[in-house]
């Protein structure tokens, strides 16, 4: 299995194992993923790049526990977490694996400001959520304002545009203090100058903050920011290119 960072004496951060993923269509079976082995480092940030239908997404969701492979193995940290009981991997998904996706899907009716703290609220229940609101508060406000958007607290996503809406949904992601942050597309519906800031403040998280990061897109220029990049064609690893940088080990 291949490092990404040319260093095979540390353990990976996230890691798949001969992951492979059939879906029906009609009466065929397709076979999105077809035993693919990918490897992020501690304090990597790598691209997954390819055609559509390459199976990037699938992979993505695969090693966000939002879907179960029909063959191989997902690793986290050291511990395999496909495998894990349903609660169990709900509880990984709200503290050790942020996620962002293309579409925002913010929650309407609340704020820029309660969107971020929603996860935080899920986690700890009413009962402690008291207890924890103000000092929560505090670091979803801190959050918003790293990302330019202290005037938009109050703002509901219709008030927002579609880069405010991203740069809530990257703090709603955060604010678990993940282990791990999965992007798919994350600037797939924004214009070139929203889609680069995007590209910019992730790129900020990794280098400043030490954030490991997967970021799905289509785009060569945005995969080219990355430390390195894996290309998928067919459901297969087809190539490995890595910045002479390195991920962060």
């Amino acid at each position: 299995m291949s490092n990404l960072s040319g260093s095979p004496r540390n353990p990976a951060m996230l890691e798949t194992r001969q992951i492979r993923k059939r879906y029906r269509s009609g009466n065929t079976m397709l076979e999105v993923l077809r035993g693919v082995d990918f490897r992020l480092d501690p304090g990597g940030f790598v691209a997954v790049v390819g055609q559509s239908g390459s199976g990037k997404s699938t992979l993505l969701h695969l090693m966000g526990l939002l879907d179960a492979p029909d063959a191989g193995e997902v690793w986290l940290d050291g511990q395999r977490i496909d495998s894990l009981p349903a609660r169990e991997r709900d509880r990984l998904r709200n503290t050790a694996i942020g996620m962002v996706f293309q579409a925002y899907h913010l929650l309407p009716e609340l704020t820029a400001l309660e969107n971020v703290l929603t996860p935080l609220l899920i986690r700890h229940g009413f009962s402690d959520w008291f207890r924890r609101r103000r000092a929560a508060r505090q670091e979803a406000e801190e959050l918003l304002d790293r990302f330019g958007l202290s005037g938009r607290l109050q703002h509901r996503p219709r008030q927002l545009s579609g880069g405010e809406m991203q740069r809530v949904a990257i703090a709603r992601a955060l604010i678990t203090h993940p282990r791990v942050l999965l992007a798919d597309e994350p600037t797939g519906n924004l214009d070139e100058e929203s889609g680069a800031g995007i590209i910019d403040a992730l790129s900020e998280l990794n280098r400043e903050k030490g954030l490991s990061i997967v970021l799905v897109t289509h785009d060569a220029d945005i995969a080219s920011q990355a430390r390195s990049i894996v290309r998928l064609t067919a459901g297969k690893v087809e190539t490995v290119a890595t910045d002479p940088a390195g991920s962060a080990a």
